[in-house]
């Protein structure tokens, strides 16, 4: 055996003992084990860019979030038809959403839809009767709709529920002025005003109530 041979035998007997001794003492990178990705949505890269290791996965939107999505970009241009539009699809997806048919009321009320507006706080209600939002909601669009015995109803159920909240107690004076019981209405700005300084409208009513000596 030449020394060139006995060179190549020491050789291939050493690369052997570092494989198997790397093979049995376990400190081989295992698939799933050794590597930790540091975010859960992190994605291994391909292995033809290996300058970009990890990525992140594009978030899908669900369909409801894209409707919502859609309704709150109509709504800063204004655009209450195309809200109603993107709120009734979302409505059809989950007629039962109670921040869906918050919005819906919303619109309706905005476009002057009274009726709709009357049917989607109704079902909001009947989702939680405590829910004070949804019954001065209620007693705003009975008012635009000449009911006021409903409307009045409403708005003390609100008051009711609570009656720390100013603005429940300044809708409710506006509906009170409307109907000529000035009285009344300067009572109840005079609460909202009392709870909340910076509605600023109440105080203006509460002058001009005074001053004409209400």
């Amino acid at each position: 055996m030449s020394t060139f041979q006995l060179f190549l035998l020491i050789l291939a007997a050493s690369v052997l003992y570092l494989f198997f001794k790397q093979l049995f003492s376990g400190s081989y990178p295992k698939r799933g084990v050794d590597f930790e990705a540091k975010n859960a949505d992190e994605q291994i890269g391909g292995i033809n860019r290996p300058d970009k290791t990890f990525s992140k996965p594009t978030v899908q939107l669900t369909r409801m979030e894209q409707l919502l999505k859609m309704t709150d970009e109509a709504l800063e241009k204004k655009d209450f038809e195309e809200a109603k539009k993107a709120l009734g699809s979302a409505l059809i997806i989950d007629e039962n959403n109670a921040d869906v048919l918050q919005k819906m009321a919303y619109v309706c009320m905005q476009s002057e839809a009274y009726e709709e507006a009357k049917e989607s706080i109704e079902k909001l209600i009947a989702l939680d009767e405590n829910d004070d939002m949804a019954h001065a909601l209620l007693a705003n669009a009975l008012h635009k709709l000449g009911d006021e015995e409903g409307a009045e109803k409403h708005h003390e159920k609100a008051i009711s529920l609570d009656t720390d909240y100013a603005p429940h107690h300044f809708n409710y004076a506006n509906t009170l002025y409307d109907l000529g019981r000035k009285k009344e209405a300067l009572a109840g700005y005079k609460k909202a005003y009392e709870l909340d300084e910076s509605i600023e409208v109440a105080k203006e009513m509460i002058e001009k109530l005074e001053a004409d000596n209400v």
